[in-house]
């Protein structure tokens, strides 16, 4: 493989919705860079991405796939991502290590859900787009249309380059204004003839190339001057324009294609070499800020943006040279770890085609194989750096569900196996829930669940179940109650004796402890000797008091009482949830001479807390979420009217490019399946995150119902 300069490699991402024609414009680059020499199709299952066979099954792109090709002396590292919102994290991973995007919008449709969710997440990770119009062949092509909503969109950034003379099965070529030229193509293989623009057509063109120059002139003082004194910009200087312009997110120009008759595509590489951004022009930072320069004399660092198992040869890392350059059997060092890690081998990928490579130079990205201890997200450094490169943010999960193995033997298994998706896709998350006694399986939708257990159930031969996770409730109290308890056993020979009063009081953040009660009518003072405070891990406190006076209790029973009330508190009295922000006070009891002990004293003080709790007022807690939906302005009316049955309380609203924002508090309870449901409502055109943000007291009748479901389930056990 050859070693490219980095000044002669471009990084770009393909994006766009499902059905845009990614794919099949990924695999006519690499037919007219030569990289493969014939033309695969998604839907004879041959093309060099959507290789996966449940990506060939559902026939759309549901990993990330590195690709290049060579093109006019330079190489093209190219990621054709998922067109789905639910496999976002393949976007994101793939922003991190590409300069630009190229953004696919299918001439039948215009702007759909993919274009819209991904131009937010280019804008958020401050990458330029250029934007391709697919399928202009296709019988229900509409080019204006299609235009229209990208103008609609994205506003005054998007400029034409190309439009085409005929759409439909009558697509054979496109007016080039940047060139003006028209290309006429002869047949399904990319030859191409370069024409006068036809009279009918020149008046068009002449408008459509003023504006072009017009706006690249807008991006540099000097072109504006030329622009002025001459009324027109020569090819290069516009392209110069251009180049300033797509840098600073301020133009998308505009293409014409049809992957599927490689029209069109020979010029967008053209225009990706000539203007999209090489990565010497691109800034990396590290963790701490630091701005690392993409120079191939730099040291030599590597970060590795995705990891992968691929049969035959193990775990693979993916990674983009930061700096310097790489060499086979070079020696790196992962700061995080401390390990040495060799370079056996470097690939230059494209799907499941690995070309060897002995070298690679900053800018350019590619794969190893077989390292020791290496995750998603790493760095590895050559001459003692301690270089960290800042991190992919993944966004929250927004879909939730419990999962276990059908078979009791594979649990072990079916966690190793989990893990290992985690590993490979940092957007699945897995957590064992002491609380909950469930394994929690998070991702970014329930389509994207439901592949991972597709691959659990085909490719590992692994029965299991989903169902709904339960809810980490929360339980406390609001009043003061007391309660005592006596433990009696006598079974022959030694018994077991021990008796506890206690009260118990709220915790009020801000309100120190009292001495005084008034319980029952009755005046009750309380000498307190000795405090000690607990941070609960589940959150909240507990306070724990002695109280004894006269030696009602000996000292050395005081741990057992508490002990036996951090086990009631860790299974609440009501629905066996954490209990929290409680304070005991124990003032008095009964001790034995011979038969006290501590599990006595335990059992006595597990129940007086029991007994208590249940006359305090008690009250169920559940975890409040945040969530902003962005949402279309014709869909608003459905989504508020679902929140709401939902507990929603609406925070408030605001408006982003066209789309409306809404933010709500939902309780955790009540968004089971959400993301299903809102995908639904809006027909997959709008997005959400939820966060955490506190407990709330749940309403009365939500309380009632909790409570009865679990005493029906408690008698059933």
């Amino acid at each position: 493989m050859k070693v490219y300069p980095t000044q002669n490699i471009r990084n770009i991402v393909l994006l766009g919705g499902t059905k845009s024609g990614k794919t099949t414009l990924a695999e006519t680059m690499l037919f007219e860079g030569k990289v493969i020499d014939r033309r695969g199709t998604v839907e004879a299952k041959t093309t060099v991405s959507d290789n996966a066979e449940i990506e060939q099954i559902y026939q759309r792109s549901i990993y990330p796939t590195l690709l290049y090709t060579e093109f006019m002396d330079h190489k093209l590292n190219i990621i054709d991502t998922p067109g789905s919102d639910d496999f976002i994290g393949g976007v994101i991973s793939a922003f991190k290590v590409a300069d630009a995007g190229v953004m696919i919008v299918n001439a039948q449709h215009g702007v759909e859900v993919g274009t819209e969710i991904f131009a937010r997440q280019a804008e958020k990770c401050k990458k330029p787009l250029i934007l391709g119009v697919n399928q202009l062949d296709h019988e229900k092509a509409n080019w204006e249309g299609a235009l229209e909503s990208l103008r609609q969109t994205f506003g005054k950034k998007v400029v034409v380059i190309q439009y085409p003379v005929e759409t439909g099965a009558a697509f054979n070529g496109f007016i080039d204004v940047l060139k003006m030229k028209m290309y006429h193509f002869k047949d399904e293989n990319g030859t191409r003839v370069e024409m006068d623009i036809p009279a009918d057509q020149a008046d068009q063109a002449a408008e459509l190339h003023q504006i072009l120059a017009e706006m690249a002139a807008e991006n540099d003082e000097s072109l504006m001057e030329l622009f002025f004194d001459k009324g027109q910009l020569e090819e290069e200087e516009i392209r110069k324009g251009l180049r300033i312009g797509l840098a600073n997110y301020e133009i998308m120009p505009v293409f014409c294609l049809s992957g599927k008759k490689d029209i069109g595509v020979k010029r967008l590489m053209e225009f990706i070499i000539n203007v999209a951004p090489s990565p010497d022009k691109t800034i990396q930072k590290l963790k701490d800020g630091t701005v690392v320069p993409c120079d191939a004399a730099g040291q030599s660092s590597v970060f590795v943006y995705k990891t992968a198992v691929e049969q035959h040869l193990g775990e693979v890392s993916f990674f983009r040279v930061m700096s310097g350059k790489i060499t086979e059997g070079m020696d790196l060092v992962n700061p995080e770890t401390g390990s040495k890690e060799r370079l056996s081998a470097i690939y230059a990928v494209a799907g499941k085609k690995k070309e060897k490579s002995t070298e690679m130079i900053a800018g350019d990205i590619g794969c190893t194989v077989k390292l020791k201890s290496v995750k998603t997200n790493q760095t590895l450094n050559g001459g003692n750096k301690e270089w960290v490169f800042e991190p992919i943010v993944f966004p929250p999960s927004k879909y939730r569900t419990a999962i276990k193995a059908k078979v009791e033997k594979d649990e072990e298994k079916l966690g190793e196996i989990l893990n290992r998706a985690h590993a490979e896709d940092p957007t699945i998350k897995i957590e064992y829930s002491k609380e909950l006694k469930q394994t929690i399986l998070s991702g970014q939708g329930e389509h994207h669940i439901n592949i991972l257990k597709w691959h659990l159930t085909n490719t590992h031969k692994l029965e299991i179940d989903l169902f709904p996770p339960k809810i980490p409730y929360r339980e406390t109290i609001t009043k003061v109650a007391t309660a005592d308890y006596r433990h009696r056993k006598q079974s022959g020979g030694a018994g077991q004796f021990g008796e506890v009063h206690i009260l118990i009081e709220p915790v009020v953040e801000g309100v120190a402890a009292n001495n005084r009660f008034k319980v029952d009518g009755k005046e009750l003072v309380l000498n307190l000797k000795g405090k000690e405070e607990f941070t609960m891990d589940w959150g909240g406190k507990l306070e724990y008091y002695n109280c004894i006076v006269g030696g009602a209790i000996d000292a050395r029973f005081m741990p057992a009482i508490l002990k036996g009330i951090m086990e009631k508190m860790e299974e609440g009295p009501l629905t066996g949830s954490y209990a929290r922000d409680i304070r005991v006070f124990v003032y008095d009891g009964k001790m034995h001479p011979v038969d006290s002990n501590e599990i006595s004293f335990k059992l006595a003080g597990r129940n007086a807390f029991k007994e208590a709790f249940k006359k305090a007022g008690p009250k169920i807690m559940e975890p409040i979420y945040n969530i902003e939906v962005l949402v279309p302005s014709d869909c608003m009316g459905d989504v508020m009217s679902d929140l709401q049955n939902r507990r929603a309380m609406i925070e408030g609203m605001s408006s982003d490019k066209g789309f409306e924002v809404l933010r709500a508090r939902v309780p955790l309870a009540e968004l089971n399946k959400y993301s299903t449901t809102l995908s639904s409502l809006t027909s997959g055109r709008a997005t959400f995150t939820m966060t955490y943000a506190e407990y709330q007291q749940v309403p009365a009748e939500v309380q009632d119902k909790l409570l009865k479901d679990y005493e029906s389930n408690d008698k059933e056990e």
